[in-house]
Parts: C-alpha cells; sequence; structure tokens
C-alpha cells in the first residue's frame, strides 16, 4: 500500500513508468525489472524501461527488446507468466550475446482503461528461489495501482498539454489584439513594425527577432528586438541569395537548422552582418498572396534553442496579423505621398495660371504701352530710359514665361506630354544644355486613341525635369540625351548626361531623386540611378501604361 500511494502521488507519465518499474522490483525482490509499453496497434513494444542493467551493459546489449520470445506470449496473451527457467519455454529466444544470465521470470499484464498497455517483466530473484504464487499475487496488485496511475498521469497530461495549448492560442490572440490596436490608432510604418518585433519575440520566447522588410524589390532591416549587434537597422540584405528573400518569393517557413539555409544565412543575409544563431525560424509576412517582408527569430530561451512546431503555427498566425498592419500602414502611406504630389501639382498649376493670367498679362500690357509712347515721344535722356526698360520688360516677361511653364506647362493638359518634353528640351537649351530628345508614344505617334492617365504623364514629364535641372544645375552637363519609349504595356523613360556625376553609394537624399522614386513606386513603376564621379549621370524609370479612357483629341 505504501508503494501504491508513491507512484498514485505522481503525475508525470515518465516519472510514473519509472516508479512502476522500481515498485515491482522492490515488492518482488527481483534483480531485474522491466517495463514494456505497447505501441498503438497493441502488437509490440514502443518503449522497454529497465532497471538493473548498468549503462554499459544495455549499451553492448543493443537494440532493445520490440516484444519477440516469452515477452511476446504476454502481448499475445496478457496473463500473469511465472518460469522457472525462461529458456525452457517453447518460444524463448534466448538472450543476445552480452545480456545478463536469467533463469526465473514473472511476467505480469499492465491494463489501463480497460485496455492492454504494457507489461511488467521480473527476473533473477535475489535469494535465488522461483518467483511464489504470493509474488505474483503482489505484483499483480501493484499492476492495478499502476493502471489507475497511469491513467491519471495520461489524463493530467492531456490536460496539461490542452493548457499549454490554450495558453499559446491566448498568446496569439493578445498579440493580434495589440497589433490590432496599433493598426486602429497607429499607420506610421515605423512604429507598427516596431511592436510586431518586440511582440513577436515575446511570443517564442525569442533571443532576438529582426523585421527585413521589402521595398521596392530591396530587404532592408528595418526593425528589431533583443540580443544583436548594433548598427543592424537600416542595413541592406540580398533579396536574392539570402534566406529571407527565399522565404518571400516561396511564401513558406523555413528553419535555420537546415543546411542549405544555414549557408544563405551566413553568406548573404544576417550571419553576415554578425548576428549568431543556433537555431531559428524565417517567417514571411503575407497579405492578400503578396509578401511584405519576413520575421526572423532565433534562439528559443526556454526548453531551445530550436523553436518548436507550435512556435512556427503561434508565429505563422502572429505574422499573417502583423501583415495586415504592415500592408496597411503601406497603403496609408503611399496614398500620403500621392495626396502630397497631387497638391504640389495643384499648387503649380494654380500658381501658372495666377502668373499668366495676371502677372504677365499686365506686364505685357505695360511693356506695350511703353513702347506705344516711344514711338511718339521726341528723342530725349527719358526716351531712352524708356526703350531701356521695354527692353528689360521684354526679358522678364521672357524669364516669367519659362518660369510658367517650369510649374505647369499648358500643352502638358492640353497636348499630352511629348509636347510638354519637346518645349521641356527647348527651354533647356535656352540654358545652356545641349538636349537630344527620341519620344515614342502610342498616342503622339496615333497608335492609341487614349491619352495616358494625368498622374502617369505628371510623373514622365516631372521625371525628365528633374534629370535635366540636375543634369545643368548640379552636374555641370554639357550635352544630354533624352529617350521616351512606349512598348507594350510599358513606357521606358531614360536620361543621359555627361556631367561631373556623383557617388551613388553615399544614398544622398538630394537632386530630387527621392522624388522621382516616389513617383515611380506610387505609379507601380521602377526607378534606377546610375553614376560614378567624373562619368556623368543616367536616371532610369519604367511605368506600367495605364490610360485615360474618351480622351478628346487635342
Amino acid at each position: 500500500m505504501e508503494v501504491a500511494r508513491g507512484v498514485l502521488a505522481e503525475l508525470d507519465l515518465d516519472v510514473v513508468l519509472q516508479r512502476v518499474v522500481e515498485s515491482a522490483r522492490k515488492v518482488s525482490g527481483a534483480r531485474y525489472a522491466a517495463l514494456g509499453v505497447l505501441d498503438q496497434s497493441r502488437t509490440e513494444l514502443e518503449r522497454f524501461i529497465t532497471l538493473g542493467v548498468d549503462e554499459e551493459t544495455r549499451r553492448r546489449i543493443g537494440a532493445l527488446p520490440r516484444g519477440k520470445g516469452v515477452l511476446g506470449e504476454l502481448i499475445e496473451h496478457p496473463a500473469t507468466l511465472r518460469l522457472g527457467d525462461v529458456g525452457g519455454h517453447p518460444k524463448s529466444y534466448g538472450f543476445p550475446a552480452e545480456h545478463p544470465s536469467m533463469k526465473t521470470f514473472l511476467g505480469v499484464p499492465v491494463v489501463v482503461g480497460g485496455l492492454p498497455f504494457g507489461n511488467l517483466y521480473l527476473a533473477e530473484k535475489l535469494d535465488g528461489a522461483e518467483f511464489s504464487e504470493q509474488d505474483a499475487q503482489t505484483v499483480e496488485l501493484l499492476a492495478d495501482f499502476a493502471g489507475v496511475a497511469i491513467d491519471h498521469a495520461r489524463r493530467y497530461s492531456g490536460l496539461e498539454a490542452r493548457h499549454a495549448e490554450l495558453r499559446r492560442t491566448v498568446d496569439a490572440l493578445d498579440a493580434t489584439l495589440q497589433i490590432a490596436r496599433a493598426l486602429g490608432g497607429e499607420t506610421e510604418l515605423e512604429p507598427i513594425l516596431r511592436l510586431v518585433a518586440k511582440r513577436g519575440r515575446a511570443l517564442v520566447s525569442a533571443r532576438a527577432l529582426v523585421i527585413e522588410h521589402e521595398d521596392d524589390g530591396e530587404m532592408t532591416i528595418a526593425a528589431c528586438a533583443g540580443d544583436l549587434p548594433d548598427g543592424l537597422l537600416g542595413q541592406r540584405v540580398d533579396m536574392e541569395d539570402s534566406l529571407a528573400g527565399t522565404a518571400l518569393r516561396t511564401l513558406r517557413i523555413l528553419r535555420l537548422e537546415d543546411a542549405p539555409n544555414r549557408a544563405r544565412f551566413e553568406r548573404h543575409g544576417l550571419g553576415r552582418l554578425g548576428v549568431r544563431a543556433e537555431a531559428g525560424l524565417v517567417v514571411p509576412l503575407v497579405f492578400r498572396g503578396r509578401g511584405h517582408g519576413v520575421l526572423i527569430v532565433v534562439d528559443r530561451l526556454v526548453d531551445g534553442p530550436a523553436f518548436s512546431v507550435d512556435d512556427e503555427r503561434l508565429l505563422e498566425a502572429f505574422a499573417a496579423s502583423a501583415a495586415t498592419a504592415v500592408a496597411t500602414a503601406e497603403t496609408v502611406q503611399s496614398e500620403r505621398r500621392r495626396q502630397r504630389l497631387a497638391a504640389t501639382e495643384q499648387e503649380r498649376s494654380r500658381w501658372a495660371r495666377e502668373l499668366h493670367d495676371e502677372t504677365l498679362q499686365g506686364l505685357a500690357a505695360l511693356r506695350l504701352g511703353l513702347a506705344a509712347q516711344l514711338g511718339h515721344a521726341d528723342p530725349s535722356p527719358i526716351t531712352d530710359a524708356v526703350a531701356e526698360a521695354v527692353a528689360q520688360l521684354q526679358d522678364e516677361i521672357g524669364a516669367l514665361r519659362s518660369m510658367i511653364a517650369d510649374l505647369r506647362p499648358a500643352s502638358l493638359d492640353d497636348l499630352g506630354v511629348g509636347a510638354a518634353i519637346v518645349g521641356l528640351a527647348d527651354r533647356a537649351r535656352g540654358r545652356g544644355l545641349e538636349v537630344e530628345l527620341s519620344v515614342d508614344l502610342a498616342y503622339e505617334e496615333g497608335r492609341e486613341p487614349d491619352r495616358h492617365i494625368d498622374e502617369l504623364e505628371t510623373a514622365i514629364y516631372r521625371v525628365v525635369q528633374e534629370a535635366l535641372t540636375n543634369a545643368t544645375k548640379h552636374g555641370a552637363a554639357q550635352n544630354a540625351y533624352v529617350e521616351i519609349v512606349e512598348d507594350g504595356d510599358a513606357v521606358r523613360v531614360k536620361v543621359r548626361d555627361d556631367g561631373r556625376g556623383f557617388d551613388t553609394t553615399a544614398r544622398t537624399a538630394g537632386f530630387g531623386l527621392i522624388g522621382m522614386q516616389e513617383r515611380a513606386e506610387l505609379l507601380g513603376g521602377t526607378f534606377t540611378v546610375e553614376s560614378a564621379e567624373g562619368q556623368g549621370t543616367s536616371v532610369g524609370c519604367q511605368f506600367p501604361v495605364r490610360r485615360r479612357r474618351n480622351t478628346r483629341a487635342a
């Protein structure tokens, strides 16, 4: 009864099984004891817990038994079996070469919930006698208690597993709620990414978490949390060969422990930037079938360093919520840029109209009036002054016309982007920049009945305008070549100059490059710039074609 109470007091299944073997050996006086646990088919053993054989002997014996011979007899016929000489049983297979000598034997089945669970195997009583009927009854009683204890432990283990699963679910819901709250109260991308990094790391008890954000085909470390090297934020990661790039292309979770993934991590990813990791997960941020970046967690602090399948599922669910927040913030950010650019163009148009309709007309009237008076006046010093004023007014009117055209040329709205760029090239030549122009647009050449949408025509014009301005103002260029080609579903814009060039690795925010890139991205296009000191500059954009409907012929 004392032994039974000790067995029943435990709730951990592995501890219960070990206690049962110890108790059976104690109450039977056996030298050797074992508990064989049946597999799901109940035809052979899947576990074999032993006592009395040291580790070295066990290693020399080799593989544990699966339930053949006399052990199998108890599996086929679950009833108590006492043998004075185990070797004399008809089904005896004998023992492996390094196995200790055993003669007397007692086998008792263990039943849990009315079904066979396994068998207790006892051998070699310490006093050299055979196992008695009393020994068998005592071990049978113990087996009954063991069945109850095992059943309790299994139920408790199931409750513990369900509790852990529920805890993980609650954690995931809590993390998702935090992201949802952030989405409701925050539309800036950077704060959302910082929150995702902190919450995601805590969710799976990771040593560190890094978010690599995809932007225009490039991967940038946008947020991180935990034990990481300094200076990671803002670092760019190879999109093609890195582990993050692979996860983003395949939209699958990758494990750092796999050899090919480890190699990519070390050569092209975070390992190259000094991040150490024994294990980890790379989880894509997917929203509506598109990847917006990846979460990379490394080294679980509890029960790690590897992450479990449950961790993987939990992080996948969390990443789905995080991706929604990130995608929404990106949309808001793009919309703000679009509104800012639209407001700028509207303000340019307003100033152009005001200057043209008011200031320019007033100056022109003043020039005509002065010129008329000059034709009737007698030669005198004041006549010379009037003549000089007329000439100066003529220069100012020309400068003002050029300014109006730079703000928002009327030809861009009335005739289309092709005519507007011809005018732009003429004005650039007037400033000393020799421009060679090649324009092949479907509407202007009569291949399409409809013009491009206003945003696209404005973007093409502003990219060329900014590139020519940079060539003159910053590059001191003498010559420039402008090529605009519409081919199928894309419009390609390229502007090259022979100016002094600049170092593109400096990531300068000047020269209007950010504005050009923003215009390209907002229209789903791409932007490139190539330059080097003393070798000129080449700016390129490619836009997807987007047409108006029912365009009125100019």
